[in-house]
């Protein structure tokens, strides 16, 4: 049962971080409906938005490249029906491999911050 949580946290990762860069490929990553929360700053600056929209789209779609990898041996477990399992130290590297996606999912918005701090100025 753990196997198959793990799975869809992966799978739900994978669909987010997916619409996420949807909507940079899209252009509205600083539409207040539809994209994120952005400085003025780049709402206001062409090439800033511009910016803004090119790191979610590619960052995102990174994540989502990264998130599906799991899915294999996950899969694989689940589908086993019990006959396969996955070591502690296995878990443990799935757990240090979702950390570090979710610091890369987060950085084009961070560096989104840093560009709306930059332009102020």
């Amino acid at each position: 049962m753990a196997y198959l949580f793990l799975f869809g946290c992966f799978l739900l990762l994978v669909v987010v971080s997916s619409l996420a860069a949807r909507t940079g490929y899209r252009g509205k990553v600083c539409d207040g409906a539809v994209g994120y929360e952005v400085p003025a700053a780049v709402k206001a600056d062409p090439a800033l938005r511009k910016r803004a929209n090119d790191l979610v789209a590619f960052w995102c779609t990174g994540v989502a490249v990264l998130g599906a990898a799991p899915l294999v041996p996950l899969g694989v477990v689940v589908l086993s029906g019990g006959g396969k399992a996955i070591s502690t130290w296995g878990l443990v590297a799935f757990a240090g491999y979702a950390l570090i996606i979710g610091i890369v999912g987060g950085y084009p918005f961070e560096k989104i911050k840093q560009l709306g701090a930059s332009a102020e100025r």
